[in-house]
């Protein structure tokens, strides 16, 4: 086998994974800041998702009547997306994807136990586990780390649609109005599916499985990101596949194509460098822009460059930027609406509904009044109300049987000192005669 000559021309160095090098701590470092932002977001309100009204963004209930915050996020995190896989297409999977980092992770843990990165042969190759490392406690151990990881990883989820007071109340087994029981079993059909990702499938998701992967291939342009190989030199690896069997996908990392299951996780670019590093010597591969040495596949040339791209999406997301600045500055911490109440057709309506919303996660008073009618003709059930965190209130305007017939107009105000906050909605009273 050709593993069999790489080892007898380079023993010592091909006995292990490469050491971390530059390149492995930058995109260890870069793994383990991702894990750290996707754990701050929801947990200091930059981001999270609200089911009751839509989403919540720097602590903020953001509704779907919020126009140019929601459009205008979107807008900008979609046209940065296009402009970040059209630069440097798949190194979103082998830098930041949290599914390879938790597969690497339980990689290494289960090679460290067995002698082998993966529990389950998929592919039929001849690694197999050491009989040295083959016992019960092993394994025990195995599966006790596969476990504790996915309770780690299966609250991501759940995090991004629970408040972090709920979140903590959940983990310590108390009481909280917004969770019921029923979340712990949601929370352990997580766990059983990530324990199985992590303990079987992982990296297998990512070649056959992740449509997210596939997603980053429809903004790949002729100057994406890839791995180049130097084919003047490739004398120097013709008994030498080092850089294949460390490919976390199993790809040949020299032959490399447009659309592949390379990740530019750049594990083969560091594997290549640490065997020529005694020759002092460069290793055939690098991360490069542009054009490949190699012919172009198919359909290549039909691609469009970077600078064509960038100058259709970049002043789309300026645009979108620019809308949700204005939405964030425009913001409404509470929300007003007043409805007449449900009479049968014919009655005299006499009664209003004055429905406020708070939409920060923080508390606040309101103080509601009404200009244009005599403070004698009505009565508000609750002038004022103190909210403890977001939530609605109502309030009912009832206007007295002592207006002579006709048609009165009013107005609803609902105002914060504290906010600096007023809003009015003007209302029509009709009095019918007899």
């Amino acid at each position: 086998m050709k593993i069999n000559q790489s080892l007898a021309k380079i023993p010592v160095v091909v006995a292990g994974r490469p050491k971390s090098g530059s390149l492995d701590m930058k995109r260890h470092i870069s793994k383990v800041t991702t894990i750290l932002v996707l754990l701050l977001i929801p947990i200091l309100g930059i981001f999270r998702i609200d089911v009751s009204s839509g989403f919540v963004i720097m602590d903020k209930q953001i509704w779907f009547s919020d126009f140019y915050i929601v459009f205008g996020f979107w807008l900008t995190l979609a046209c940065t997306a296009i402009m970040f896989y059209s630069t440097v297409g798949t190194a979103f999977c082998g830098w930041v994807c949290p599914q390879n980092t938790f597969s690497n992770l339980m990689d290494s843990i289960t090679k460290k136990l067995l002698g082998k990165r993966a529990v389950i042969d998929w592919e039929n190759k001849s690694s197999k586990i050491a009989n040295k490392k083959n016992k019960p406690l092993n394994w025990i151990l195995l599966v006790v780390q596969i476990i504790l990881v996915s309770m780690i990883v299966a609250l991501l989820p759940l995090i991004y649609f629970i408040s972090p007071g709920a979140i903590w109340a959940f983990l310590t087994f108390q009481e909280h109005e917004t969770i019921s029981n029923s979340l712990y079993w949601i929370y352990s059909v997580f766990v059983f599916i990530t324990a199985v990702n992590l303990g079987v499938v992982r990296h297998y998701f990512c070649r056959y499985m992740c449509v997210y992967r596939m997603w980053q291939f429809l903004f790949k342009t002729s100057d994406t990101l890839h791995i180049d190989y130097d084919e003047s030199r490739k004398a120097d690896c013709e008994k030498c596949n080092y850089c294949e069997t460390v490919c976390m996908v199993d790809i040949d990392p020299t032959k490399t194509q447009t659309f592949d299951s390379c990740t530019n996780c750049g594990a083969c670019i560091t594997a290549c460098n640490q065997i020529h590093q005694k020759s002092n010597q460069p290793g055939l591969l690098k991360f490069k822009f542009g054009k490949r040495r190699s012919k172009e596949v198919l359909g290549q040339r039909s691609l469009s460059s970077f600078a064509q791209r960038a100058r259709v999406v970049v002043p789309v997301m300026v645009l979108g930027l620019s809308m949700y600045i204005w939405g964030l500055a425009q913001y409404e911490p509470f929300h007003l609406a007043v409805y007449k109440s449900e009479k049968h057709q014919g009655e005299q309506i006499n009664e209003y509904r004055v429905n406020i919303s708070n939409k920060l996660y923080e508390p606040g008073d309101v103080t509601i009044s009404v200009l244009g009618l005599d403070e004698k003709a009505f009565e508000i059930s609750s002038a004022k109300h103190s909210f403890n965190d977001v939530g609605r209130f109502d309030s009912y305007i009832t206007v007295k049987n002592i207006l002579e017939p006709g048609l009165y107009s009013f107005v609803v105000i609902a105002s914060s000192k504290e906010r600096q906050w007023e809003k009015r909605v003007r209302m029509q009273h009709f009095v019918k005669r007899g």
